[in-house]
């Protein structure tokens, strides 16, 4: 499995050896083994699924501290855009946002870790979205950021008459005035 880094502390690309052959594939999607030897300690204890139609964005979520959640995102069925934001204070790239295609044909994973909003929105005709988290879901730590931050500037390709939110993802803050509680560590990024 290929690690590629993006120029964000901690931010992973994971593109893992597929084998192909008349029958179909086999890839390995997770070894904790090949993840601590390339410095991913983090115990993942929750998988999340979500299905979801074009142009369905969720976003920008995280959870604050002591309950923040690293996390492993892959698409099993179609195409997203993934996009995150670094939320640590301290980091070279706090504020800023990277984006990658996560589709079932690329079958590239995203390892996302503590300290970034999280979000994405629908390419294809549907996704199944699927992801590993580090931490429980605690419903009290929500957090979330605007999608449509003028700040960010995020080109989510998809037609803003197009994106359909839900009710809770409408009501996100601008990154300048959401609550965040997050320190860089350039010791231990991930």
């Amino acid at each position: 499995m290929a690690f590629i880094e993006t120029g964000f502390p901690g931010l992973l690309v994971f593109e893992p050896k597929i084998f192909s052959d008349e029958r179909g594939y086999f890839f390995e999607s997770f070894n904790s083994k090949t993840f601590e030897e390339n410095g991913i300690t983090r115990n993942f204890v929750q998988d999340n699924q979500a299905f979801s139609s074009c142009g369905i964005l969720r976003g920008l979520h995280y959870q604050l501290n002591p309950h923040a959640q690293a996390k492993l995102v892959r698409v099993m069925q179609g195409e997203v855009l993934d996009v995150v934001v670094d939320l640590r204070e301290g980091s070279p790239t706090y504020g800023k946002q990277y984006s990658i295609l996560l589709s079932a044909e690329n079958q590239r994973q995203l390892y996302v870790p503590r300290g970034f909003a999280h979000g994405y929105a629908v390419l294809s005709p549907t996704a199944l979205f699927f992801y590993k988290c580090d931490n429980f879901y605690n419903k009290s730590a929500e957090g979330g950021i605007a999608y449509n931050d003028s700040a960010l500037n995020i080109d989510w390709k998809i037609p803003a008459d197009k994106i359909i939110l839900s009710e809770k993802d409408k009501m996100n803050k601008p990154f300048s005035t959401a609550e965040k509680n997050f320190v860089f560590n350039a010791d231990f990024p991930y």
